[in-house]
């Protein structure tokens, strides 16, 4: 592992522990993390399992290096979900937010993953998940973030709702309910697109991936193109079947991928080469050149 490390370059996928792996990733050179990492108790045939109550302990010196690497302009994206213990959720998904803090994240944003396609059920005190968190971390206050990428159509409601417009539509008209809060309905007027919110509706993956807790590439691709731009760097360092890297490389990003489960490297770099042979097209040379020039030498 030390040769493959010390010769580390993009495009990469890494066969090891992500808590030896990143030690030797370089300081401030990446811009963007996303990752899923195995959940408390959960895939113990895949990965062992972590006790709700021993979580925070065994992720806080992980993100501690995920800190290191990472540009002051770049973001982290964790997916993660709390469990029910004893008939109540566990706290550890809160209790980690709280100690990132510590570490010196800053904790900008929470995005809800729906899965629209979830099927139907129910527990004793409380339904089936339909949805997951997406918790967004960076280094600093000026990161970098594409809002015009993930634009949305306005949608059809605009084509009535703005073809005849009162008085109150065209200034700051504040809430009958008191509630503080107002909006200037002719803003909308003529526009095409709009901002999404921070709810993302997203089906989950159906189709056999040979992964136990696959996520759509959807996912990963929504915050590649808000958080990154094209040449820019992507880590994942559970990278599972390698959804994150297919989701790098089809938006033109690098990427580096750390996964301890052989099986999963080879299924992973196995998509990749289908993936190049499909688009048949070259790869930023010069931008290549360039960035692991930068990358080795800092």
């Amino acid at each position: 592992m030390d040769s493959q490390i010390k010769n580390l370059l993009f495009d990469e996928i890494i066969h090891g522990d992500a808590r030896e792996v990143l030690p030797s990733i370089p300081a401030n050179s990446l811009d963007l993390i996303i990752t899923s990492p195995p959940y408390a108790d959960s895939r113990r045939n895949t990965y062992g399992g972590i006790h709700p109550d021993d979580y925070v302990n065994w992720f806080l010196p992980i993100s501690e290096q995920l800190f290191k690497v990472l540009k002051p302009s770049g973001s982290f994206v964790l997916n993660i979900k709390e469990k029910a213990v004893n008939g109540e959720r566990h706290t550890y998904v809160l209790e980690l937010i709280i100690s990132m803090r510590k570490q010196g994240w800053r904790w900008v944003e929470e995005y809800c993953w729906h899965k629209k396609n979830c099927h139907p059920g129910k527990w004793p005190n409380r339904f089936r998940d339909a949805w997951e968190r997406c918790l967004h971390f960076t280094k600093s206050d000026k990161f970098k973030m594409n809002q015009e990428a993930v634009m949305i159509p306005v949608g059809e409601w605009s084509q009535k709702r703005l073809k005849q417009l009162s008085d109150n539509d065209q200034m700051r008209f504040n809430s009958r309910s008191k509630s503080g809060f107002g909006k200037n309905v002719s803003h909308w007027v003529g526009r095409e697109y709009v901002y999404p919110t921070n709810v993302l509706h997203l089906a989950t993956v159906c189709n056999n991936k040979e992964h136990s807790a696959a996520f759509p590439e959807a996912l990963p691709e929504w915050f590649i193109q808000l958080f990154t731009d094209p040449g820019d760097v992507v880590l994942d360092p559970f990278l599972g079947s390698g959804t994150t890297a297919l989701a790098a490389a089809n938006n033109h990003r690098h990427y580096i991928g750390i996964e301890i489960v052989k099986e999963y490297c080879e299924l992973a770099q196995k998509q990749l080469d289908c993936l190049k042979k499909e688009r048949n097209t070259p790869l930023f040379e010069t931008i290549v050149s360039e960035m692991k020039n930068t990358f080795i030498a800092t």
